[in-house]
Protein backbone atom coordinates (compact mmCIF):
# COMPACT_ATOMS: atom_id res chain seq x y z
CA UNK A 1 0.00 0.00 0.00
CA UNK A 2 2.92 2.35 1.20
CA UNK A 3 4.73 1.54 -2.13
CA UNK A 4 1.45 2.36 -4.08
CA UNK A 5 1.24 5.89 -2.64
CA UNK A 6 4.69 6.69 -2.93
CA UNK A 7 4.02 5.98 -6.48
CA UNK A 8 1.31 7.85 -7.13
CA UNK A 9 2.84 11.09 -4.94
CA UNK A 10 6.25 10.54 -7.68
CA UNK A 11 3.76 10.65 -10.58
CA UNK A 12 2.17 14.01 -9.33
CA UNK A 13 5.13 15.53 -8.94
CA UNK A 14 6.47 15.03 -12.51
CA UNK A 15 3.10 16.34 -13.73
CA UNK A 16 3.72 19.47 -11.64
CA UNK A 17 7.03 20.22 -12.47
CA UNK A 18 5.77 19.77 -16.74
CA UNK A 19 3.35 21.53 -16.04
CA UNK A 20 6.23 24.40 -14.72
CA UNK A 21 8.45 23.57 -17.84
CA UNK A 22 5.51 24.53 -20.23
CA UNK A 23 5.20 27.86 -18.80
CA UNK A 24 7.25 31.03 -19.92
CA UNK A 25 9.33 32.27 -17.05
CA UNK A 26 8.45 35.93 -15.30
CA UNK A 27 9.32 39.06 -17.33
CA UNK A 28 12.04 41.37 -16.43
CA UNK A 29 12.40 45.14 -17.42
CA UNK A 30 16.02 44.60 -18.63
CA UNK A 31 14.44 42.66 -21.44
CA UNK A 32 13.23 46.08 -22.52
CA UNK A 33 14.42 49.27 -23.91
CA UNK A 34 12.57 52.09 -24.29
CA UNK A 35 13.49 55.28 -26.25
CA UNK A 36 13.27 57.98 -24.97
CA UNK A 37 14.32 56.81 -21.28
CA UNK A 38 12.19 58.80 -19.79
CA UNK A 39 8.64 59.73 -22.21
CA UNK A 40 8.37 63.29 -23.52
CA UNK A 41 5.55 65.17 -25.15
CA UNK A 42 5.85 65.68 -28.79
CA UNK A 43 2.97 67.89 -29.91
CA UNK A 44 0.11 66.60 -28.83
CA UNK A 45 1.43 62.89 -28.70
CA UNK A 46 3.68 60.93 -26.51
CA UNK A 47 5.79 59.26 -28.92
CA UNK A 48 7.48 55.67 -27.62
CA UNK A 49 9.47 53.20 -28.95
CA UNK A 50 10.17 49.68 -27.37
CA UNK A 51 12.94 47.30 -28.23
CA UNK A 52 12.81 43.93 -26.91
CA UNK A 53 14.58 40.81 -26.59
CA UNK A 54 13.64 37.45 -25.52
CA UNK A 55 16.54 35.69 -24.52
CA UNK A 56 17.64 31.86 -25.68
CA UNK A 57 15.30 28.86 -23.80
CA UNK A 58 12.75 31.36 -23.08
CA UNK A 59 10.09 31.43 -25.03
CA UNK A 60 7.74 28.14 -25.52
CA UNK A 61 7.22 26.55 -28.42
CA UNK A 62 3.45 25.87 -28.33
CA UNK A 63 2.53 29.50 -26.74
CA UNK A 64 1.48 32.47 -28.00
CA UNK A 65 2.34 35.62 -26.21
CA UNK A 66 0.13 39.15 -26.10
CA UNK A 67 2.14 42.24 -25.04
CA UNK A 68 0.36 45.97 -23.99
CA UNK A 69 1.97 48.85 -23.25
CA UNK A 70 -0.35 50.62 -20.74
CA UNK A 71 0.54 54.14 -19.79
CA UNK A 72 -0.59 54.78 -16.19
CA UNK A 73 -1.19 58.25 -14.36
CA UNK A 74 -3.33 59.51 -11.72
CA UNK A 75 -6.57 59.95 -13.85
CA UNK A 76 -6.70 56.48 -15.24
CA UNK A 77 -4.39 55.29 -17.88
CA UNK A 78 -3.86 54.95 -21.86
CA UNK A 79 -3.39 52.02 -23.22
CA UNK A 80 -1.55 51.29 -26.71
CA UNK A 81 -1.86 48.66 -29.36
CA UNK A 82 -0.80 45.21 -28.37
CA UNK A 83 2.12 43.43 -30.15
CA UNK A 84 1.51 39.05 -30.44
CA UNK A 85 4.37 36.82 -30.60
CA UNK A 86 4.32 32.83 -31.13
CA UNK A 87 6.17 29.71 -30.68
CA UNK A 88 7.80 27.69 -33.40
CA UNK A 89 5.19 25.45 -33.31
CA UNK A 90 1.95 27.26 -33.12
CA UNK A 91 0.06 27.71 -36.77
CA UNK A 92 -0.24 31.78 -37.36
CA UNK A 93 0.88 34.91 -38.83
CA UNK A 94 2.50 36.77 -35.86
CA UNK A 95 6.01 37.07 -35.20
CA UNK A 96 7.23 33.89 -34.31
CA UNK A 97 10.18 33.66 -31.89
CA UNK A 98 12.52 30.89 -31.79
CA UNK A 99 13.02 28.39 -28.56
CA UNK A 100 16.45 27.50 -28.93
CA UNK A 101 17.86 31.18 -29.66
CA UNK A 102 15.14 33.74 -28.38
CA UNK A 103 14.56 36.99 -30.47
CA UNK A 104 14.74 40.55 -30.87
CA UNK A 105 11.24 43.18 -31.48
CA UNK A 106 10.44 46.76 -31.71
CA UNK A 107 7.23 48.34 -30.56
CA UNK A 108 6.24 51.68 -32.03
CA UNK A 109 3.36 53.68 -30.82
CA UNK A 110 1.90 56.97 -29.55
CA UNK A 111 -0.51 57.79 -26.74
CA UNK A 112 -2.69 60.86 -26.90
CA UNK A 113 -1.39 63.20 -24.46
CA UNK A 114 -3.30 64.33 -21.76
CA UNK A 115 -1.44 66.79 -18.61
CA UNK A 116 -2.18 64.01 -16.43
CA UNK A 117 0.64 62.38 -18.08
CA UNK A 118 3.25 64.71 -16.52
CA UNK A 119 2.74 62.30 -13.48
CA UNK A 120 3.12 59.20 -15.32
CA UNK A 121 4.55 55.71 -15.66
CA UNK A 122 4.91 53.09 -18.59
CA UNK A 123 3.95 49.43 -18.03
CA UNK A 124 3.93 46.17 -19.70
CA UNK A 125 1.20 43.98 -19.60
CA UNK A 126 1.27 40.30 -20.34
CA UNK A 127 -1.04 37.32 -21.16
CA UNK A 128 -0.44 34.30 -22.68
CA UNK A 129 -2.25 31.43 -24.53
CA UNK A 130 -1.23 27.79 -24.91
CA UNK A 131 -3.76 25.96 -26.38
CA UNK A 132 -7.41 26.11 -24.49
CA UNK A 133 -5.30 27.62 -21.76
CA UNK A 134 -4.42 31.00 -20.38
CA UNK A 135 -2.86 32.86 -17.88
CA UNK A 136 -1.13 36.25 -17.42
CA UNK A 137 2.55 37.05 -16.38
CA UNK A 138 3.06 40.34 -13.63
CA UNK A 139 3.33 43.00 -15.85
CA UNK A 140 6.56 45.17 -15.16
CA UNK A 141 6.97 49.32 -15.21
CA UNK A 142 9.78 50.52 -17.90
CA UNK A 143 9.87 54.03 -18.07
CA UNK A 144 8.75 56.76 -16.13
CA UNK A 145 7.08 59.73 -17.81
CA UNK A 146 6.27 62.30 -19.06
CA UNK A 147 8.45 65.51 -19.96
CA UNK A 148 5.79 68.34 -21.20
CA UNK A 149 8.26 71.06 -21.36
CA UNK A 150 7.20 71.11 -25.29
CA UNK A 151 3.30 72.60 -23.63
CA UNK A 152 4.35 75.26 -22.55
CA UNK A 153 3.89 76.74 -25.94
CA UNK A 154 0.36 77.62 -24.43
CA UNK A 155 1.66 80.50 -22.32
CA UNK A 156 4.72 81.30 -24.34
CA UNK A 157 2.43 82.57 -26.93
CA UNK A 158 1.39 85.05 -24.13
CA UNK A 159 4.17 86.94 -25.43
CA UNK A 160 4.31 86.43 -29.08
CA UNK A 161 4.01 89.50 -31.49
CA UNK A 162 1.05 89.09 -32.67
CA UNK A 163 -0.21 90.48 -35.92
CA UNK A 164 -1.33 93.92 -35.78
CA UNK A 165 -3.18 95.63 -38.84
CA UNK A 166 -0.49 98.05 -40.12
CA UNK A 167 -1.41 101.45 -41.55
CA UNK A 168 0.17 102.11 -45.22
CA UNK A 169 0.51 105.53 -44.21
CA UNK A 170 4.01 107.18 -46.81
CA UNK A 171 5.23 110.34 -46.03
CA UNK A 172 6.94 110.18 -49.33
CA UNK A 173 4.60 109.08 -52.15
CA UNK A 174 6.15 109.41 -55.90
CA UNK A 175 3.60 110.01 -58.56
CA UNK A 176 4.18 110.54 -62.14
CA UNK A 177 2.18 112.42 -64.81
CA UNK A 178 2.26 111.01 -68.46
CA UNK A 179 1.60 113.48 -71.78
CA UNK A 180 1.91 112.54 -75.29
CA UNK A 181 2.71 114.15 -78.00
CA UNK A 182 1.53 113.27 -81.97
CA UNK A 183 4.03 113.63 -85.05
CA UNK A 184 3.14 113.28 -88.68
CA UNK A 185 5.22 110.75 -90.62
CA UNK A 186 8.98 111.31 -91.31
CA UNK A 187 8.21 115.16 -89.28
CA UNK A 188 9.69 116.26 -85.89
CA UNK A 189 8.21 120.06 -85.43
CA UNK A 190 5.75 120.13 -82.78
CA UNK A 191 2.46 121.70 -84.09
CA UNK A 192 0.17 123.58 -82.36
CA UNK A 193 -2.64 121.30 -82.15
CA UNK A 194 -1.05 119.05 -80.39
CA UNK A 195 0.33 121.68 -77.90
CA UNK A 196 -2.83 122.50 -77.39
CA UNK A 197 -4.14 118.92 -76.57
CA UNK A 198 -5.62 117.83 -72.91
CA UNK A 199 -2.65 115.80 -72.11
CA UNK A 200 -0.08 119.05 -72.28
CA UNK A 201 -2.59 121.27 -70.48
CA UNK A 202 -2.67 118.89 -67.90
CA UNK A 203 1.15 118.91 -68.00
CA UNK A 204 1.24 122.56 -67.92
CA UNK A 205 -1.07 122.46 -65.23
CA UNK A 206 1.01 119.83 -63.18
CA UNK A 207 4.20 121.89 -63.31
CA UNK A 208 2.17 124.91 -61.98
CA UNK A 209 1.17 122.76 -58.82
CA UNK A 210 4.79 121.72 -57.79
CA UNK A 211 5.51 125.22 -58.23
CA UNK A 212 3.06 126.51 -56.07
CA UNK A 213 2.62 123.78 -53.68
CA UNK A 214 6.44 123.31 -53.04
CA UNK A 215 6.62 122.24 -49.53
CA UNK A 216 4.13 118.77 -50.63
CA UNK A 217 5.16 118.58 -54.02
CA UNK A 218 9.10 117.78 -55.17
CA UNK A 219 9.87 117.48 -58.66
CA UNK A 220 12.22 114.49 -59.38
CA UNK A 221 13.23 114.67 -63.07
CA UNK A 222 11.22 114.67 -66.63
CA UNK A 223 11.71 112.29 -68.91
CA UNK A 224 11.02 111.96 -72.69
CA UNK A 225 11.07 109.49 -74.36
CA UNK A 226 10.39 109.21 -78.41
CA UNK A 227 9.82 107.06 -81.30
CA UNK A 228 9.59 106.84 -84.78
CA UNK A 229 7.58 103.92 -86.41
CA UNK A 230 9.13 100.65 -88.05
CA UNK A 231 8.98 101.51 -91.61
CA UNK A 232 11.39 103.32 -93.54
CA UNK A 233 15.20 103.80 -93.44
CA UNK A 234 16.78 103.21 -90.31
CA UNK A 235 19.51 105.80 -90.31
CA UNK A 236 16.22 108.58 -91.79
CA UNK A 237 14.08 107.01 -88.35
CA UNK A 238 16.99 107.53 -85.80
CA UNK A 239 17.27 111.06 -87.47
CA UNK A 240 13.07 111.57 -87.06
CA UNK A 241 13.26 109.99 -83.65
CA UNK A 242 16.02 111.94 -81.82
CA UNK A 243 14.64 115.39 -83.65
CA UNK A 244 11.43 114.60 -82.08
CA UNK A 245 13.01 114.38 -78.44
CA UNK A 246 15.24 117.20 -78.92
CA UNK A 247 12.17 119.40 -80.44
CA UNK A 248 9.89 118.13 -77.14
CA UNK A 249 12.89 118.51 -74.90
CA UNK A 250 13.11 122.05 -75.76
CA UNK A 251 9.31 122.90 -75.25
CA UNK A 252 9.48 121.18 -71.91
CA UNK A 253 12.24 123.09 -70.49
CA UNK A 254 10.74 126.27 -71.95
CA UNK A 255 7.20 125.18 -69.63
CA UNK A 256 9.53 124.50 -67.28
CA UNK A 257 11.12 128.30 -67.22
CA UNK A 258 7.22 129.16 -67.19
CA UNK A 259 6.64 127.76 -63.97
CA UNK A 260 9.64 128.66 -62.16
CA UNK A 261 10.67 125.48 -61.47
CA UNK A 262 14.30 123.40 -61.79
CA UNK A 263 14.88 120.26 -62.68
CA UNK A 264 16.62 117.59 -64.96
CA UNK A 265 15.33 116.81 -67.98
CA UNK A 266 16.23 113.17 -69.46
CA UNK A 267 15.84 112.74 -73.07
CA UNK A 268 15.91 109.10 -75.10
CA UNK A 269 14.69 108.07 -78.62
CA UNK A 270 14.12 104.56 -80.17
CA UNK A 271 14.81 104.81 -83.69
CA UNK A 272 11.93 101.84 -84.59
CA UNK A 273 9.68 100.73 -82.08
CA UNK A 274 8.53 97.40 -82.63
CA UNK A 275 7.70 96.66 -79.42
CA UNK A 276 5.33 99.37 -79.74
CA UNK A 277 4.23 97.98 -83.05
CA UNK A 278 3.84 94.30 -81.57
CA UNK A 279 1.75 95.80 -78.76
CA UNK A 280 -0.67 97.99 -81.34
CA UNK A 281 -1.30 94.60 -83.06
CA UNK A 282 -2.03 92.64 -80.53
CA UNK A 283 -4.53 95.03 -79.46
CA UNK A 284 -5.92 95.34 -82.52
CA UNK A 285 -8.74 93.88 -84.59
CA UNK A 286 -6.68 92.85 -87.60
CA UNK A 287 -7.95 89.82 -89.28
CA UNK A 288 -4.46 88.85 -89.86
CA UNK A 289 -2.63 90.07 -86.47
CA UNK A 290 -1.78 86.69 -85.69
CA UNK A 291 0.37 86.18 -88.87
CA UNK A 292 1.74 89.41 -88.04
CA UNK A 293 2.46 88.58 -85.18
CA UNK A 294 4.46 85.18 -86.68
CA UNK A 295 6.72 87.71 -88.75
CA UNK A 296 7.92 89.72 -85.51
CA UNK A 297 8.65 86.36 -83.38
CA UNK A 298 10.24 84.43 -86.46
CA UNK A 299 12.54 87.43 -88.16
CA UNK A 300 14.78 89.95 -85.88
CA UNK A 301 16.72 92.15 -88.46
CA UNK A 302 14.31 94.93 -88.98
CA UNK A 303 14.68 95.20 -92.68
CA UNK A 304 13.21 91.33 -93.40
CA UNK A 305 10.59 92.38 -90.79
CA UNK A 306 9.40 95.19 -92.76
CA UNK A 307 9.41 93.14 -95.83
CA UNK A 308 7.87 90.03 -95.14
CA UNK A 309 4.64 92.27 -93.27
CA UNK A 310 4.74 94.71 -96.54
CA UNK A 311 3.66 90.87 -98.32
CA UNK A 312 0.77 90.61 -96.32
CA UNK A 313 -1.00 93.19 -98.33
CA UNK A 314 -4.54 92.46 -97.37
CA UNK A 315 -3.74 94.09 -94.12
CA UNK A 316 -1.36 96.63 -95.11
CA UNK A 317 -3.00 99.49 -95.71
CA UNK A 318 -5.06 99.07 -92.33
CA UNK A 319 -1.48 99.07 -90.77
CA UNK A 320 -0.27 102.15 -92.23
CA UNK A 321 -3.75 103.86 -91.56
CA UNK A 322 -4.22 102.89 -87.74
CA UNK A 323 -1.43 101.94 -86.38
CA UNK A 324 1.85 102.98 -87.62
CA UNK A 325 0.50 106.78 -87.37
CA UNK A 326 0.03 105.73 -83.49
CA UNK A 327 3.84 104.94 -83.20
CA UNK A 328 5.42 108.70 -84.14
CA UNK A 329 5.53 110.35 -80.73
CA UNK A 330 7.34 111.46 -77.76
CA UNK A 331 6.05 110.55 -74.53
CA UNK A 332 6.76 113.21 -71.66
CA UNK A 333 6.72 111.49 -68.12
CA UNK A 334 6.89 114.40 -65.79
CA UNK A 335 8.15 112.31 -62.34
CA UNK A 336 7.60 113.96 -58.82
CA UNK A 337 6.95 113.68 -55.17
CA UNK A 338 4.40 114.19 -52.49
CA UNK A 339 5.51 114.75 -48.80
CA UNK A 340 3.01 113.92 -46.26
CA UNK A 341 2.81 115.61 -42.92
CA UNK A 342 5.72 115.04 -40.41
CA UNK A 343 5.17 112.90 -37.50
CA UNK A 344 4.99 116.29 -35.33
CA UNK A 345 2.26 117.51 -37.75
CA UNK A 346 0.58 114.50 -37.55
CA UNK A 347 0.58 114.86 -33.75
CA UNK A 348 -0.51 117.82 -33.72
CA UNK A 349 -3.51 117.50 -36.09
CA UNK A 350 -4.75 114.66 -34.11
CA UNK A 351 -5.12 116.83 -31.23
CA UNK A 352 -6.67 119.88 -32.42
CA UNK A 353 -8.89 117.51 -35.04
CA UNK A 354 -8.50 114.29 -36.23
CA UNK A 355 -10.97 114.35 -38.71
CA UNK A 356 -8.69 116.33 -40.92
CA UNK A 357 -6.42 113.26 -41.01
CA UNK A 358 -6.54 110.84 -43.15
CA UNK A 359 -7.13 107.18 -41.66
CA UNK A 360 -3.58 105.73 -42.79
CA UNK A 361 -2.85 108.70 -40.47
CA UNK A 362 -4.45 108.24 -37.68
CA UNK A 363 -3.70 105.01 -37.53
CA UNK A 364 0.01 105.80 -38.09
CA UNK A 365 -0.29 108.10 -35.21
CA UNK A 366 -0.85 105.11 -33.11
CA UNK A 367 3.09 104.06 -33.20
CA UNK A 368 4.13 107.88 -32.09
CA UNK A 369 3.17 106.82 -28.47
CA UNK A 370 4.12 104.25 -26.33
CA UNK A 371 1.52 105.34 -23.64
CA UNK A 372 -0.88 102.15 -24.17
CA UNK A 373 -4.14 104.78 -23.11
CA UNK A 374 -2.97 107.06 -26.26
CA UNK A 375 -2.91 103.75 -28.72
CA UNK A 376 -6.24 102.77 -27.21
CA UNK A 377 -7.76 106.40 -27.60
CA UNK A 378 -6.25 106.37 -31.46
CA UNK A 379 -7.68 103.32 -32.24
CA UNK A 380 -11.26 103.97 -30.87
CA UNK A 381 -11.18 107.22 -32.97
CA UNK A 382 -10.39 105.37 -36.09
CA UNK A 383 -13.13 103.41 -35.44
CA UNK A 384 -15.79 106.37 -35.07
CA UNK A 385 -14.40 107.92 -37.63
CA UNK A 386 -14.04 104.75 -40.35
CA UNK A 387 -16.06 102.08 -38.58
CA UNK A 388 -15.60 99.88 -41.96
CA UNK A 389 -12.08 99.20 -41.94
CA UNK A 390 -11.06 96.17 -39.74
CA UNK A 391 -7.59 97.30 -38.61
CA UNK A 392 -8.30 99.49 -35.53
CA UNK A 393 -10.96 96.53 -34.39
CA UNK A 394 -7.81 93.93 -34.37
CA UNK A 395 -5.59 96.52 -33.06
CA UNK A 396 -7.62 96.97 -29.64
CA UNK A 397 -7.63 93.37 -29.70
CA UNK A 398 -3.94 93.42 -29.90
CA UNK A 399 -3.69 95.49 -27.21
CA UNK A 400 -5.91 93.61 -24.84
CA UNK A 401 -4.26 90.39 -25.65
CA UNK A 402 -1.00 91.72 -24.27
CA UNK A 403 -2.52 93.12 -21.23
CA UNK A 404 -4.06 89.03 -20.69
CA UNK A 405 -7.37 90.18 -21.41
CA UNK A 406 -8.44 87.74 -23.59
CA UNK A 407 -12.17 87.48 -23.56
CA UNK A 408 -12.13 90.98 -24.57
CA UNK A 409 -9.01 90.33 -27.44
CA UNK A 410 -11.95 87.94 -29.10
CA UNK A 411 -14.49 90.27 -29.11
CA UNK A 412 -12.56 92.68 -30.79
CA UNK A 413 -11.13 90.29 -33.17
CA UNK A 414 -14.62 89.07 -33.79
CA UNK A 415 -15.65 92.65 -34.57
CA UNK A 416 -12.92 92.82 -36.74
CA UNK A 417 -13.37 89.62 -38.64
CA UNK A 418 -17.30 91.26 -39.69
CA UNK A 419 -15.69 94.23 -40.93
CA UNK A 420 -13.15 91.63 -43.25
CA UNK A 421 -13.67 87.89 -42.48
CA UNK A 422 -10.20 87.45 -45.32
CA UNK A 423 -7.77 90.00 -43.29
CA UNK A 424 -5.01 87.92 -42.24
CA UNK A 425 -3.94 89.51 -39.07
CA UNK A 426 -7.51 88.82 -38.08
CA UNK A 427 -7.14 85.01 -38.44
CA UNK A 428 -3.28 84.97 -36.73
CA UNK A 429 -4.81 86.32 -33.83
CA UNK A 430 -7.74 84.26 -33.82
CA UNK A 431 -5.13 81.35 -34.00
CA UNK A 432 -3.12 82.41 -30.99
CA UNK A 433 -6.08 82.51 -28.81
CA UNK A 434 -6.56 78.85 -30.30
CA UNK A 435 -2.69 77.48 -29.24
CA UNK A 436 -3.67 79.30 -26.05
CA UNK A 437 -6.47 76.79 -25.70
CA UNK A 438 -4.46 74.09 -26.98
CA UNK A 439 -6.89 73.86 -29.85
CA UNK A 440 -3.66 73.05 -32.30
CA UNK A 441 -5.95 71.92 -35.27
CA UNK A 442 -8.22 75.29 -35.12
CA UNK A 443 -5.35 77.17 -34.97
CA UNK A 444 -3.43 75.52 -37.90
CA UNK A 445 -6.61 76.14 -39.84
CA UNK A 446 -6.80 80.30 -38.88
CA UNK A 447 -2.68 80.44 -38.50
CA UNK A 448 -2.39 79.21 -42.51
CA UNK A 449 -4.82 81.65 -44.01
CA UNK A 450 -2.97 84.13 -42.29
CA UNK A 451 0.31 83.33 -43.22
CA UNK A 452 0.60 86.02 -46.05
CA UNK A 453 0.63 89.04 -43.47
CA UNK A 454 3.91 90.02 -41.79
CA UNK A 455 3.31 88.45 -38.36
CA UNK A 456 3.01 85.50 -40.43
CA UNK A 457 5.93 83.90 -39.84
CA UNK A 458 6.32 84.15 -36.08
CA UNK A 459 2.59 82.66 -35.75
CA UNK A 460 2.97 79.72 -37.96
CA UNK A 461 6.54 79.19 -35.59
CA UNK A 462 4.18 78.97 -32.77
CA UNK A 463 2.10 76.64 -34.51
CA UNK A 464 4.62 73.91 -35.25
CA UNK A 465 5.70 73.97 -31.57
CA UNK A 466 2.28 72.97 -30.94
CA UNK A 467 2.29 70.29 -33.76
CA UNK A 468 6.02 69.42 -32.71
CA UNK A 469 7.57 70.37 -35.65
CA UNK A 470 10.82 72.10 -33.30
CA UNK A 471 13.02 72.24 -36.33
CA UNK A 472 10.83 74.16 -38.43
CA UNK A 473 9.58 76.16 -35.75
CA UNK A 474 13.17 77.10 -34.89
CA UNK A 475 13.47 78.50 -38.40
CA UNK A 476 10.93 80.73 -38.66
CA UNK A 477 11.32 82.11 -35.28
CA UNK A 478 15.45 82.28 -35.23
CA UNK A 479 15.39 86.50 -35.44
CA UNK A 480 12.85 86.62 -33.16
CA UNK A 481 13.91 87.35 -29.15
CA UNK A 482 10.97 85.83 -27.62
CA UNK A 483 9.77 83.00 -25.19
CA UNK A 484 8.40 80.78 -28.21
CA UNK A 485 11.83 81.35 -30.05
CA UNK A 486 13.94 80.19 -27.08
CA UNK A 487 11.30 77.08 -26.43
CA UNK A 488 11.41 76.12 -29.80
CA UNK A 489 15.63 76.07 -29.95
CA UNK A 490 15.14 74.32 -26.65
CA UNK A 491 12.95 71.44 -28.13
CA UNK A 492 14.88 71.42 -31.28
CA UNK A 493 18.33 70.97 -28.66
CA UNK A 494 20.15 73.88 -29.98
CA UNK A 495 21.05 75.19 -26.56
CA UNK A 496 23.75 77.55 -27.23
CA UNK A 497 20.66 79.45 -29.54
CA UNK A 498 18.15 79.07 -27.08
CA UNK A 499 20.39 80.56 -23.98
CA UNK A 500 21.37 83.36 -26.69
CA UNK A 501 17.66 84.15 -27.16
CA UNK A 502 16.71 84.16 -23.51
CA UNK A 503 19.56 86.57 -22.80
CA UNK A 504 18.00 88.89 -25.22
CA UNK A 505 14.62 89.15 -24.15
CA UNK A 506 14.08 92.96 -23.83
CA UNK A 507 11.42 92.23 -20.80
CA UNK A 508 12.09 88.51 -19.33
CA UNK A 509 8.96 87.00 -17.46
CA UNK A 510 8.24 83.49 -15.05
CA UNK A 511 8.28 81.64 -18.08
CA UNK A 512 11.75 83.26 -19.81
CA UNK A 513 13.43 82.42 -16.69
CA UNK A 514 11.64 78.46 -16.56
CA UNK A 515 12.67 77.94 -19.93
CA UNK A 516 16.54 78.81 -18.82
CA UNK A 517 16.20 76.95 -15.63
CA UNK A 518 15.43 73.60 -18.01
CA UNK A 519 18.26 74.62 -20.75
CA UNK A 520 20.48 74.42 -17.55
CA UNK A 521 19.23 71.09 -17.06
CA UNK A 522 19.85 69.84 -20.29
CA UNK A 523 23.35 71.37 -20.36
CA UNK A 524 24.49 70.33 -16.24
CA UNK A 525 24.69 73.83 -16.21
CA UNK A 526 23.61 74.38 -11.80
CA UNK A 527 24.29 77.61 -11.74
CA UNK A 528 22.05 78.28 -14.71
CA UNK A 529 18.73 75.88 -13.17
CA UNK A 530 18.81 77.69 -9.72
CA UNK A 531 18.80 81.25 -11.00
CA UNK A 532 16.08 80.83 -13.44
CA UNK A 533 13.93 78.74 -10.91
CA UNK A 534 14.83 81.04 -8.25
CA UNK A 535 14.01 83.87 -11.04
CA UNK A 536 10.28 82.20 -12.25
CA UNK A 537 9.18 81.16 -8.99
CA UNK A 538 9.55 84.88 -7.32
CA UNK A 539 7.95 86.29 -10.47
CA UNK A 540 5.04 83.19 -10.36
CA UNK A 541 4.95 81.21 -7.35
CA UNK A 542 2.49 78.48 -8.78
CA UNK A 543 5.76 77.26 -10.42
CA UNK A 544 7.33 76.09 -7.32
CA UNK A 545 5.34 73.22 -7.54
CA UNK A 546 5.56 72.81 -11.32
CA UNK A 547 9.12 72.54 -11.22
CA UNK A 548 9.01 70.08 -7.76
CA UNK A 549 7.20 67.77 -10.00
CA UNK A 550 9.41 68.02 -13.28
CA UNK A 551 10.87 65.38 -14.72
CA UNK A 552 13.32 68.23 -16.59
CA UNK A 553 15.21 68.48 -13.09
CA UNK A 554 15.06 64.76 -12.22
CA UNK A 555 18.49 64.22 -11.09
CA UNK A 556 18.39 67.26 -8.82
CA UNK A 557 15.36 65.95 -7.00
CA UNK A 558 16.98 65.12 -4.24
CA UNK A 559 19.29 68.11 -4.37
CA UNK A 560 19.20 70.27 -1.24
CA UNK A 561 19.01 73.83 -2.98
CA UNK A 562 16.69 72.65 -5.27
CA UNK A 563 14.59 71.58 -2.87
CA UNK A 564 14.50 74.76 -0.87
CA UNK A 565 14.00 76.41 -3.72
CA UNK A 566 11.04 74.82 -5.19
CA UNK A 567 9.75 74.37 -1.83
CA UNK A 568 9.20 78.16 -1.09
CA UNK A 569 5.65 79.46 -1.31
Amino acid sequence: MLKKISLLLAFSAALVLSSCSSRMKEMKPEFFTVTPEVLEVAGSEVPVVIDGKFPAKFFNKKSVLTITPVLKHKEGEAIAEASIFQGESVRGNDKTISYDNGGNFRMKMTFDYVPAMEDAELYLRFSINRGKKSYTLPEIKIADGCIATSQLYRQTVATSNIAMGEDAFQRVIKQAKEANIMFLIQQTNLRMSELKSNDISELREALSDIAIDYENKVLDEIEISSYASPDGDMGLNEDIASGRGYNTSKFVKKEMKKAKLEGYVDNYYTAEDWEGFRELVSKSELPDKELILRVLSMYNDPEEREAQIKNISSVYKELTDDILPKLRRARITLNYQLIGRSDTQIKEQYKADPRVLSLEEILYSSILTDDLKEKEDIFNTAIKLHPGDYRAYNNLGVLAYNRGDYNTAKGYFAKAANADNTAPEVKINFGYLDLMQGNVSEAESNMTMGSGAKAGDEALGNLYIAQGLYGRAASLLSGSKTNSAALAQLLNKDYNAARNTIESIENPDAVTYYIKAIVGARTSNVAFIYDGLKDAIRLDPSLAEKAASDLEFRKYAQDETFLTIVSKK
